[in-house]
């Protein structure tokens, strides 16, 4: 879509959008606090942009009365926090050109487009506009590159029994299938190798397709797969771990289940409930099935195997 040779709020969300900004940030609200800060309404000439300096209050008067948009005045920290915070993050805006050391509680806070902001609006719908974005762009990280870069660095670092590193989403129950790769594997499934590896946002999922084929074991339904999946090759044991922070544990349909989906994959299986407590097992122990193993993050070194003779033996 093209800008057009006049303004409307259309062509200031396309404006946005080349300017690297989300959707939140190029949405109807974002763009119309972009025109007042221009002062410019549907139908001006972008030739006709200022960049005069406007606290909120008035941002929000020039909307209602160019748009006839009436925001109430309790909405005042949404245009703040999810369109001025951003536009100032990324250098659309700036705050108090006229005394950078004001307190942040006065009312005399203020905001106006940048130059090269202002530049870029007037240059709007016309031939010269491609090479005036480049000059906005040029040096800076758009607030879709920061949102990017923010969620990156959030995520959660696991490193696997072999050294390799992977990242899962933050959040979730990741922090816990973290302690099951680094402090479970390391202790009760000795130089086995990670398999899959679930994610809380199913966007990192880890996937060892080439072990799964060798050793014949199929991922054959997407979203019943454990959370993590463990082979241990001098045993020719297969772990199917669970995390269970808040729900999940092994019981019993959720064991039939496993069983139904791995159980032809011909090698030993075990399957554990792993809880970041022993308090949160408590809220499952009751839910747990037989012949299945329980492991709690916080004392790591134990693992509680529910009946099975083969474990029955003095100290």
């Amino acid at each position: 879509m093209s800008i057009g040779p006049s303004v409307s709020v259309e062509g200031t969300r396309e404006l946005l959008r080349d300017l690297g900004m989300d959707d939140e940030r190029s949405n109807e609200r974002s763009a119309m606090v972009l025109l007042a800060l221009a002062h410019l309404k549907p139908g001006d000439d972008w030739r006709s942009a200022t960049n005069g300096m406007y606290g909120i209050r008035t941002i929000m008067d020039r909307i209602a009365e160019a748009f006839g948009v009436e925001y109430k005045p309790n909405t005042r920290e949404k245009i703040r926090r999810f369109t001025l915070h951003q536009f100032v993050q990324v250098g659309i805006i700036e705050e108090n050109a006229d005394d950078p050391t004001r307190p942040i509680n006065s009312p005399k806070w203020n905001y106006r487009l940048t130059f090269d902001t202002l530049d870029l609006v007037t240059w709007c719908g016309t031939s010269w506009y491609p090479d005036q974005l480049e000059i906005c762009l040029e040096g800076i990280t758009t607030w879709v590159e920061y949102s990017s870069e923010r969620r990156e660095m959030a995520k959660v670092p696991v490193t696997l029994p072999d050294g390799t590193e992977v990242k899962l989403s933050a959040g979730g129950q990741n922090m816990l299938i973290k302690a099951m790769v680094e402090e479970f594997c390391p202790r009760f499934a000795p130089g086995g190798k990670v398999l899959y590896v679930g994610d809380t946002s199913k966007v990192d999922e880890t996937v060892d397709a080439e072990t799964l084929e060798r050793i014949g074991v199929k991922l054959l339904e997407r979203g019943k797969e454990p959370d993590l999946i463990v082979w241990r090759e001098d045993k020719g044991w297969l772990y199917l771990m669970e995390a269970c922070s808040t729900h999940g544990p092994v019981d019993v349909t959720r064991k039939n289940e496993l069983i139904e989906l791995f159980g032809d994959c011909g090698h030993p299986i075990a399957y554990v409930s792993c809880f970041p407590s022993r308090k949160v097992m408590q809220d499952y122990l009751g839910d747990l099935a037989w012949e299945t193993e329980a492991w709690c993050a916080d004392t790591p070194d134990h693992m509680i195997h529910l009946d099975g003779g083969k474990f029955m033996g003095s100290y």
